[in-house]
């Protein structure tokens, strides 16, 4: 009989932790729903394509400057394979079973290599991070580790070459 008490004790305790964690997910919904506000749009046409397309993972997307500050609004939270491509007009990350995003080029702040993103850590410069500025005013870092991180010297460079500066 004890244990019978003890396994539905623990029960108990993991079903109010999940609510918990539940609630807590919402209520970080509630906060940056404002913020994050609406995603640009897809533009009919692209343009000229810069970078080839990378396949990879999406990690993730964080209010800039804080790089566990994961956004909850909408499918942005969530983890999901994708292909990244460069296009002179911007960005396009499409997600296998989520909403694709559109990073317009005019909106780019920096797109840079980093360790970690939105709670993934990895090795020195394995996540390709795009810090971009959201319609609303806000910036974000979209978080992308690439199967193949040999390119991601080729979207550094095509960055600073969009703006002028010399890689």
């Amino acid at each position: 009989m004890d244990r019978v008490l003890i396994t539905l004790g623990f029960l108990l305790l993991w079903v109010v932790l999940v609510l918990l964690m539940w609630k807590g997910w919402r209520g970080r919904v509630r906060r940056q729903t404002e913020s994050v506000g609406e995603l640009p749009p897809i533009p009919a046409d692209l343009g000229e394509q810069v970078v080839a397309p990378s396949t990879g993972l999406y990690v993730g997307s964080t209010l800039a400057p804080s790089w566990q500050d994961r956004i909850a609004v909408g499918d942005l939270g969530f983890r999901a394979a994708g292909e990244l491509s460069r296009y002179r007009s911007g960005v396009l990350l499409e997600r296998d079973g989520a909403t694709p995003i559109w990073i317009p080029q005019d909106s780019i702040r920096a797109i840079r290599t980093e360790r970690g993103l939105a709670g993934k850590v990895m090795t020195k410069d394995g996540i390709l991070v795009i810090r971009w500025q959201l319609p609303s005013g806000t910036e974000v870092d979209t978080g992308f580790r690439g199967d193949d991180k040999t390119v991601y010297p080729a979207w550094v460079d095509a960055t600073n070459e969009d703006s002028g500066e010399n890689a």
